[in-house]
């Protein structure tokens, strides 16, 4: 594992294979090493990062949107002399990995969206939004946030992941975090599908509250040359059902 920074200061590690990279973009609030069960799972390349305003990676913006998150990707992959990639995001990551895919379609050589969203109903973004102002009033995230996100008997079983991610969620600064799960809060869908050409998975947890298997049902309907896979778990499945989770996307990218 080779970690690095990149010309604009974006921290990543890699594990150097062969093959096309993987790159996979974590959630808000989290940082690259909730990617721990994939870093080693496949035979190609693999590169986790941190996004901006989070764990390594700084973020120096006022102001931020998803097209600099998408040029943060850019220039990483730039540096790395990389002309294709699968990529791999994680719930906003997935929002950023949309985003990209939109702009930059003939970077990618896979998409995977883990754990999207899409076309929330009024009672689903009422639920963000009252969850966002519960955030913003007890400065970030809860124990009650890992209640959405695991299982209990997985958090009964796993108490050292558990005190892992709390410790993560804990480090963040909340003037960054909050500026960066607004626009996950806020998210309306407003991409345009039809620009997204590569051969496509959507991912989610079956007991995912927040990133229903209808949403990525109903997504993969819009994205053409996509499928929808629903795995055990819940919103980090990813950690939770790993071996499952990392065998779709195996499977996916080495049927493109």
């Amino acid at each position: 594992m080779i970690h690095a920074t990149d010309s604009k200061n974006t921290y990543y590690l890699i594990n150097q294979k062969k093959g096309i990279p993987i790159v996979l973009i974590h959630g808000v609030g989290l940082n690259l090493t909730i990617w721990e069960p994939q870093l080693d799972a496949f035979n190609n390349t693999v590169i986790a990062y941190d996004i901006l305003g989070h764990g390594n990676t700084s973020l120096d913006k006022s102001n931020i949107n998803f097209d600099d998150f998408s040029n943060q990707l850019l220039n990483l992959i730039d540096n790395l002399n990389l002309k294709k990639i699968h990529l791999v995001g994680f719930s906003i990551g997935s929002l950023i990995a949309r985003n990209f895919a939109c702009k930059f379609n003939e970077r990618l050589q896979s998409l995977t969206l883990l754990c999207t969203i899409f076309k929330r109903s009024k009672e689903e973004q009422q639920v963000i939004n009252d969850r966002f102002e519960l955030a913003k009033k007890s400065n970030g995230f809860s124990r009650e946030t890992l209640k959405r996100w695991f299982t209990d008997d997985y958090m009964k079983k796993n108490p050292e992941v558990c005190k892992k991610i709390l410790s993560i969620l804990s480090k963040n600064n909340i003037e960054n975090f909050l500026k960066i799960y607004s626009l996950f809060v806020n998210h309306k869908d407003d991409e345009d599908f039809q620009k997204i050409t590569t051969k496509t998975l959507v991912l989610t947890g079956e007991e995912d509250p927040g990133s229903t298997p209808a949403m990525s049902k109903n997504l993969s309907k819009v994205i053409k040359n996509s499928k929808c896979v629903i795995a055990k778990g819940k919103h980090l499945c990813g950690i939770e059902h790993s071996d499952e989770v990392n065998k779709a996307i195996k499977d996916h990218i080495e049927n493109v």
